[in-house]
């Protein structure tokens, strides 16, 4: 037994007989060049910012991981440099509260004017 011919995948298209050079496809828009869209402009950019910030930024990140029948853990970080972490239900507690008075006493949010008119 000898296994069926497979038709052909692709037709191949028939070869002229005479060479010949292909077509030339018509010159492309320069580099740049604004397309139909750009030319109009998008009308997002006519409406004001709707994200602009109030000057406030966060600088200190407390984050809880607490999954359902495990041990919870916690990670305190602020851009003075502090990084903390804690693992287990009493630590995570006192991490917690000492995140809450890093904020008191943390360099970046204290009014470093007051602080040297004192």
């Amino acid at each position: 037994m000898s296994a069926p011919l497979r038709p052909p995948l692709k037709s191949l298209p028939a070869s002229l007989t005479d060479p010949r050079a292909a077509a030339q496809a018509a010159p492309g828009p320069a580099v740049g060049e604004p397309n139909g869209a750009a030319r109009k402009g998008a009308p997002i950019a006519l409406r004001s910012d709707v994200h602009q910030g109030d000057g406030r930024y966060p600088i200190a990140w407390l984050h809880i991981c607490a999954p359902r029948g495990a041990l919870p853990a916690a990670t305190s970080k602020c851009l003075c440099g502090r990084d903390r972490s804690a693992v287990g239900h009493p630590q995570v507690l006192a991490l917690i509260e000492d995140h809450s008075a890093h904020r008191d006493t943390c360099p970046l949010r204290t009014n470093q004017e007051g602080r040297q008119a004192a």
